[in-house]
């Protein structure tokens, strides 16, 4: 098939955009939040979406002879900031559930995203374990740190990405060109003046003028206080996170000042946080791409767990390259 994938933990379908953009085509994609379901179907309707767990997908599920294996399996077990249990909690299980449909399915290539906890000293032994696996299941497989904010992209964010080419190519991956970093005034700059539909987080969704043009109100946490959470427009965004109450403050939102260690004011009671658009504009997606959700966490955090668009096109363009496609 021509630069057909497969694409699995799929999310809202970051890594499936980037691929779309460079001329590959998702035949399949696989999602377990239900929460997501209609963000991806209103972007992909060519795409049969499998809405259950990776563990009960069936290998009649999924179509022969395809280019690339795409994905992005949870990440929190190894996550700096979350529970660090690794290949111990079901969820860094996952990963090997991945590797199964790879070694089945044994397409051209395959990519698989993960979060830069994965190469810390505690989770040294999954590490070279998943890497061995790799290479038993047939492939040349080579990981590299991404920062965002070196490939054009108004963020700073940092992931782990591991992509693998089938040994009897006897290639691997070459790497992507760098860019010059973009602002926050170069990507949200136009929404600043725009009608914005703040809202409690468990009240029902409004219609909003932007799609997704609407941040959580609320309180903040001592935690989300202990350190700045704001950047001026002519800097990079900290990172999208999933977490809504954890989201960055917008640049024309108040100066935080240290008050003690750990603890930060704000200059004034002129703030808010970014909107679900503006992270996602953040993120590298287009307007275009429709946000469809109940609940302000759920569009926050489908945003948050995605790769950026852009940086999937690079990639993927790199691959395409790569294997002569």
């Amino acid at each position: 098939m021509n630069n057909s994938l497969i694409s699995l933990f799929s999310g809202c379908g970051g890594l499936d955009l980037g691929f779309k953009w460079a001329g590959f085509n998702t035949l399949i994609a696989n999602e377990y939040d239900k929460n997501i379901w209609q963000t991806y179907e209103k972007n992909f309707s060519e795409v049969k979406l499998l809405k259950k767990s990776i563990k009960d997908i069936c290998l009649e599920d999924l179509p022969k002879n395809i280019n690339g294996l795409i994905g992005g399996p949870p990440c929190q077990s190894f996550s700096i900031a979350g529970a660090k249990k690794g290949i111990v909690d079901p969820r860094g299980q996952l990963f090997f559930e991945y590797i199964k449909i790879l070694k089945n399915v044994q397409p051209d290539f395959f990519v698989a995203e993960n979060v830069m906890g994965l190469l810390h000293e505690r989770n040294k032994e999954a590490l070279a374990l998943f890497l061995k696996e790799f290479k038993d299941v047939g492939y040349n497989v080579k990981y590299e740190i991404f920062k965002t904010n070196e490939y054009g992209i108004a963020q700073n964010r940092e992931r782990v990405i591991f992509i693998g080419y089938k040994k009897e190519f006897n290639k691997t991956f070459t790497g992507i060109g760098k860019e010059s970093p973009k602002t926050l005034r170069d990507v949200i700059w136009d929404l600043r003046d725009k009608p914005i539909c703040g809202r409690k987080g468990k009240e029902e969704k409004k219609d909003t003028y932007i799609n997704g043009h609407e941040y959580l109100e609320g309180g903040f946490s001592s935690m989300y206080m202990s350190r700045n959470r704001r950047k001026t427009w002519d800097e990079q965004s900290f990172t999208i996170l999933a977490t809504a109450r954890q989201i960055v403050l917008h640049p024309d939102s108040a100066e935080m000042i240290k008050v003690e260690k750990d603890k930060y004011v704000f200059a004034n009671n002129n703030y808010r946080r970014l909107s679900i658009r503006e992270c996602a504009r953040i993120q590298s997606f287009p307007d275009s791409f429709m946000l469809e959700y109940d609940k302000v966490e759920d569009g926050y955090k489908m945003i948050g767990n995605a790769v950026p668009p852009y940086l999937a096109y690079k990639i993927a363009s790199q691959i395409k390259q790569d294997l002569n496609y």
